[in-house]
Order: C-alpha cells, then sequence, then structure tokens
C-alpha cells in the first residue's frame, strides 16, 4: 500500500504577512507546496491529505488542488478551533488554531495507511521524501513504529535571522530519545550556536533537527485523540496553549508506547520564515530547476 501524504496548510503565516502557502516562487509561479507535491509523487506517495482552514477552501480549490488533478487523488479536511472533543468549548478570544497534532487529528476518518506529515510552507528536498516513503512503505502492518526525517542543522538556517528548531536526541539504534526546542540559532563566528538565557552554546553542523517531517501509522490518531483531551483539561481556559506533534511525540517515546527512528537526510531544508527570505528562496529553487534537479514547470 502507498503512503499518503498529510500536508499541514492551516496556519495563519503570522511571521510573513499574508497566506505563504498561495506565494508563488517557481519560475512559473509554484508554491513551495508544489514542489513537495512533486517530490512525494516521484517518491513512491499514493495521495495527498490537504488540512486547511474552511474559509480558505475555495481559493485553495482554485489555486492549488486543480493543478495536481490527473497527476495525484486529493483531498481536504479542515482544522477549526471549534473542533473539540465532547464536554469542551473554545474559550473567549481564542483565535489561534490548536497546534499542528491539532491538525494531525482532523486527517482521522480519512488516512488509514502508514502517512507523513509536512509543513505546507517548508521546502524539504527530493531525497528526504524519498527515505520517508521508503520507510513508510517497509512497515508492513506495524504498528507504534514511526519516523521523523532529522535535518543537519546547519542545512536548515535562515539569512535573516534565528530560527527556532526542535533538537534531537537519539540512542544508538538511531530511536529518537528526545526533542528540545530551541528558539533561537544562528550562525555566529562560523559556528551554528543557540542561545539560552544570555549563553551561546555551539552545536556540530550536523546535529538533527525536527522540521515537523514525520511518518506515522493510522494507531498514531487514537493517541491524539486521547492526548488531547487531557492536554485540554490542562489548558482549555489558555488561549494560546497549543498541542504541537513534539508534545505527544515525545510522550508516546518516554512512556515506552512508540518508538521513532530518525532518518538523515542530506537535504537542505528552505523556507519564508520572514518576509526577507523571499528571493532566497526564489533563487534556490531556481538554482535547482537550471541544475536539472525539477523541471521548469512542474504540473
Amino acid at each position: 500500500m502507498k503512503p499518503t501524504l498529510f500536508v499541514l496548510a492551516a496556519g495563519m503565516g503570522s511571521r510573513y504577512g499574508g497566506l505563504k502557502q498561495l506565494d508563488g516562487l517557481g519560475p512559473n509561479g509554484e508554491t513551495i507546496m508544489d514542489y513537495s507535491i512533486f517530490d512525494a509523487l516521484r517518491g513512491g506517495f499514493g495521495k495527498v491529505v490537504f488540512v486547511i482552514r474552511k474559509d480558505f477552501e475555495q481559493d485553495f480549490r482554485e489555486k492549488i488542488l486543480s493543478k495536481y488533478e490527473g497527476h495525484i487523488p486529493c483531498e481536504l479536511v479542515f482544522q477549526s478551533i471549534n473542533d473539540l472533543p465532547e464536554g469542551f468549548t473554545c474559550p473567549e478570544g481564542r483565535t489561534k488554531p490548536w497546534g499542528t497534532n491539532h491538525a494531525v487529528l482532523m486527517g482521522k476518518d480519512v488516512i488509514k495507511e502508514p502517512f507523513a506529515v509536512i509543513n505546507a510552507d517548508d521546502f524539504y528536498g527530493r531525497e528526504s521524501f524519498a527515505i520517508l516513503a521508503d520507510y513508510l512503505k517497509n512497515l508492513d502492518g506495524k504498528q507504534n513504529d514511526y519516523c521523523m526525517v532529522g535535518y543537519r542543522v546547519g542545512n536548515t538556517l535562515s539569512e535573516s535571522g534565528t530560527v527556532a528548531r526542535g533538537i534531537c536526541e537519539m540512542n544508538a539504534s538511531k530511536h529518537l530519545t528526545s526533542v528540545v526546542e530551541r528558539t533561537q540559532i544562528e550562525r555566529r563566528d562560523g559556528e551554528v550556536k543557540f542561545k539560552e538565557g544570555e549563553t551561546w552554546t555551539a552545536i556540530p553542523d550536523n546535529t538533527p533537527v525536527s522540521m515537523n517531517m514525520w511518518g506515522f501509522t493510522p494507531d498514531y490518531f487514537k493517541y491524539s485523540e486521547d492526548y488531547f483531551v487531557n492536554f485540554l483539561k490542562e489548558n482549555a481556559g489558555n488561549i494560546k496553549a497549543e498541542f504541537f506533534i513534539p508534545l505527544l511525540v515525545n510522550d508516546l517515546i518516554q512512556s515506552g508506547k512508540a518508538t521513532v527512528t530518525v532518518l538523515d537526510t542530506p537535504s537542505k531544508w528552505f523556507g519564508v520564515t520572514y518576509a526577507a527570505d523571499r528571493q532566497s528562496v526564489v533563487d534556490k529553487i531556481q538554482a535547482l530547476v537550471d541544475a536539472g534537479e525539477y523541471p521548469a514547470k512542474l504540473f
């Protein structure tokens, strides 16, 4: 069975301003997401599910989905801040979505096979999709056997400012043991460093970080439902609290319910974290097209 690609496209794009998922960055107006779908298709994924906001549906169908018709089956699911388990209501004043793992939960009724999760606005690279599809295709009905594509931190920095990354630790079996979020990482004096308090700490360029590129089996949805109830019991009144994927993944690892294999990728990640990153991404995509990695027109 071919795995499914689940694309998280419901974000607000707060730092970048506007719906960056629809920003044309390729030579023929391609979005970053177009490159992900193209790479997923050639990597062996069989279907794409997008999670979006309902008010964005018409735009999305016209500008995005229409391109993929005849290439790969696609489905839409919707994330709403009011989509909560029985007994909970959205607190007054909350406008922020409930986070990446709440978005993942929206796929529970349409995804029945191993699946990958990615952000819509991150450029992950051809090798990463091939590595991830290969892992998911070889699961043979296993459950609780997840994976994460671990990018080398030196391949994920922005020239426009510091970035936040989940720094990963793993054991000798390449199983993830923890993800620690570092919110200020940049290259300083030739070394990758993160800031904690007033202290800058250097880390090796090849330290694995999470760029929200995960592989799961469908049992992950049940864990997500159960954990989300517990999360809401503690955080329902906090209008900024978010249910992130690493929160649940860490919990499943620590409790021994699941293993997460870290897959190393040579791909360089890039994305538009800041508006100032836009031209750099346009140039990088053009360079990949010039090198023959991608056709000038994808679909």
